[in-house]
């Protein structure tokens, strides 16, 4: 499994979905993987707004301590772990 972290471009996208405006944190067998957990489990459906950064293998201590890491689930299984309720 591999942990991705994901921040988007909103600009022109309506109603960006809660708590994504930090970024997307997700695990999957592969980058393909991923941005299909993405697609149906985030933004439901919809196409992504604009990938702006992708970092594959994120060390989670790069991560904002205030925020992020403290509203996490384990980035070792496959889904979404940041942000929560999206599982």
């Amino acid at each position: 499994m591999i942990r991705y972290w994901f921040e988007f471009g909103f600009e022109g996208y309506s109603n960006a979905p809660y708590g994504t405006r930090m970024g997307c944190g997700v695990t999957g067998i592969n980058y393909d993987d991923v941005i299909q957990i993405l697609k149906e489990k985030v933004f439901s459906g919809k196409d992504l707004p604009k990938i702006i950064l992708v970092k594959e293998n994120i060390d989670i201590n790069e991560l904002d301590n205030g925020h992020v890491l403290p509203n996490m689930l384990a980035p070792n299984r496959r889904g979404v772990w940041f942000p929560i309720g999206y599982q």
